[in-house]
């Protein structure tokens, strides 16, 4: 059974975790980092060197980084739609996927730290406004782009709408003022009618 290490609150754990779900691939989850800790012993550290999590398990193969899990586990236990049959859908959703970790990630990670992480005396307003505006500008581009595809790549989800969906649901959860995207929402709320979705990502964010 391939076993993942990492709490459930987390946000690449959830990457995972929704995908596992979605291609019917049972997995077996432990607490790991956070509140939890435990990703800072020798014996995590000799799996996961970068002592973050997620860390997957597969038998005796051990991936670490959230996307290139969701990547590992959509080819070889998934099937199309999530893993796509054409080598050039496979490289749009991996480009996706790529295009959340460089655009939206750090802005998305500064918000959630203020927002949820810190006290009031500890957030830095400014911060967060100029970050809502760098992602205002970002969740546009994907708004243009998913007003002529109902998916980041095609007719139906893939792995490359797994980093960009649990970011969808933080911005779409976090108290701030967001531009009405039109595209954005009907895609978000697509993946939010999900079962795996609502059970995986849609969590209390703490």
């Amino acid at each position: 059974m391939v076993r993942i290490l990492g709490r459930a609150n987390s946000i690449n754990v959830q990457k995972v975790m929704w995908l596992a779900a979605e291609i019917g691939l049972d997995i077996e989850r432990f607490d790991v980092g956070g509140a939890f800790g435990g990703n800072d012993t020798p014996e995590y550290l000799a799996k996961n060197p970068s002592g973050k999590i997620p860390t997957m398990e597969d038998g005796d193969f051990v991936l670490w980084e959230s996307n290139s899990i969701v990547r590992y586990l959509a080819e070889k236990y998934g099937s199309s739609p999530w893993y796509p049959a054409l080598v050039e859908d496979r490289y749009r959703a991996s480009q996706w996927m790529d295009h959340y970790i460089a655009t939206h990630h750090p802005s998305m990670t500064t918000i959630f730290y203020n927002l949820i992480r810190m006290t009031p005396e500890e957030r830095d307003d400014k911060v967060v406004a100029k970050c809502v505006e760098t992602l205002s500008g970002a969740w546009a581009v994907v708004d243009r782009h998913l007003a002529e595809n109902e998916f980041l790549t095609g007719t139906a989800p893939t792995m490359g709408d797994v980093p960009m969906g649990c970011a969808a649901y933080r911005w779409h959860t976090l108290d701030i003022e967001r531009p009405d995207l039109p595209h954005l929402r009907r895609w978000y709320e697509a993946l939010a009618s999900r079962s795996a979705f609502k059970e995986h990502v849609m969590l209390p964010l703490t």
